[in-house]
């Protein structure tokens, strides 16, 4: 997508300009950009502060961050990033802290799980824009057919409810994505069904750990040993299960908000339900966040922290989340979505949203570990698959680069 620029000016009278540069959430069509939502909140945030202008650029998902990066490395930082990662640049003094920028008021209104996820050695750098948590999706109209009366809430119930969508003739009774568009997010979600994850209280990696090898054995075993997903995981992305899901040919998959309208559009009859664990419903689920952040270079804290105060106000946060049918990250604005009749589809990912448990992007290892997990963690469930060894060589090669040179 080729980006979408605007150039504000300087303006008369000496007044400040502070850029932008966000990532875009529409589907390519003018009326659905992010350039819009946020080309209107600059407008109106300039109305009310007459000696501040704001120039914005949005850029598609699949060039946001290697932007950013590089106009770091140029020397040209802009004053807010809208993307998916902060850890580096906090890790380098680059960005401003949220206590630098924020009032107290719009600090406090932030979801604690949320803002948690955000600091880097117990200091808030990355400033959470918007959330999603992830539920079980199923086929009511397949579900009917092979005779599941529910939606299951243990493993064993969801291995016997894929048995009966196979015999069924279902061609994806489980739709698991360990390719590696997805990987890493598909792979925390059933460590969580374990009580694992990837990392422990002390915010060390544990990737290996017996939980996190119990739910990849369980997986190789019970589903993909037992031709219950249908198609290689390790070879599947997300995208291509949610496809397939919307053309009524998978019984359960675990999604986002975004399948709801995917579904929809497809005439798909879909129920949601928590995510089932070990032995019950699972205690969390996965959140994901994507995040604001504010750089030091040109000294425009005051001017970011007043337009940043300003996004954050309950209203613009509902304007975009709705729009986009994302997750808002303030308490403020989730009360709102709670009494407002038209979010009601969002509530059961909202609830969730409390305790959901974060990819480790605090730590500047996560990239290179997650793109490890991409590569790898596909080879752990194949028939014949050694969990142990998979999760172990991930555990060895993230350690190796969390550990400082």
């Amino acid at each position: 997508m080729a980006p979408a620029l605007t150039g504000c000016g300087t303006g008369a009278g000496g007044s400040k300009k502070i850029t932008l540069v966000a990532a875009e959430y529409g589907d390519g069509k003018p009326a659905n950009s992010s350039k819009r939502y946020w080309d209107s909140v600059a407008r109106t945030f300039e109305g009310d502060h007459k000696g501040v202008k704001v120039s914005v650029e949005v850029y598609s998902w699949t060039e946001v961050d290697k932007k950013v990066a590089d106009m770091v490395a140029a020397g040209n930082a802009p004053d807010i990033a809208q993307i998916g990662a902060y850890a580096d640049f906090a890790a380098a003094g680059k960005l401003y802290s949220a206590d630098q920028l924020l009032s107290v008021p719009t600090q406090a209104d932030f979801i604690d799980s949320i803002a948690a996820a955000g600091e880097v050695h117990r200091m808030q750098y990355g400033l959470p824009f918007v959330s999603s948590t992830r539920l079980l999706f199923y086929n009511k109209t397949l579900f009917e057919k092979a005779g599941v009366l529910r939606a299951p809430q243990s493993w064993d119930e969801l291995q016997a409810a894929a048995s009966k969508l196979k015999d069924a003739g279902v061609k994806m009774p489980f739709g698991l994505p360990l390719g590696p568009e997805e990987a890493p997010a598909e792979s925390l979600l059933w460590m969580l069904g374990a009580g694992g994850g990837y990392t422990d209280k002390n915010d060390d990696y544990v990737i290996n750990s017996h939980e996190n090898v119990q739910a990849f054995t369980w997986l190789r075993d019970e589903l993909v040993g037992k031709k219950l997903t249908g198609s290689d995981p390790a070879r599947t992305n997300r995208q291509d299960v949610f496809d397939a899901f919307c053309k009524g040919q998978v019984g359960m998959l675990n999604g986002h908000p975004s399948l709801m309208q995917q579904a929809e559009a497809g005439g798909i009859k879909y129920g949601m339900a928590p995510l089932p664990g070990i032995s019950g419903k699972a205690k969390s689920t996965m959140g994901v966040a994507d995040w604001l952040m504010a750089f030091k270079q040109n000294g425009h804290r005051k001017e970011i922290g007043q337009f940043l105060d300003f996004v954050y106000g309950t209203q613009t946060v509902l304007d975009f989340t709705t729009q986009y049918g994302l997750l808002p990250v303030t308490q403020s604005a989730s009360d709102q979505m709670q009494k407002d009749g038209q979010n009601k589809k969002l509530l059961p990912f909202l609830e969730p949203l409390q305790n959901a448990v974060f990819y480790p992007a605090n730590k500047t290892s996560w990239a290179k570990v997650s793109k490890t997990i991409k590569e790898k963690i596909g080879q752990a469930v194949q028939p014949g698959g050694d969990p142990m060894g998979v999760l172990s060589e991930i555990q060895t090669q993230a350690q190796s680069v969390e550990s400082p040179h």
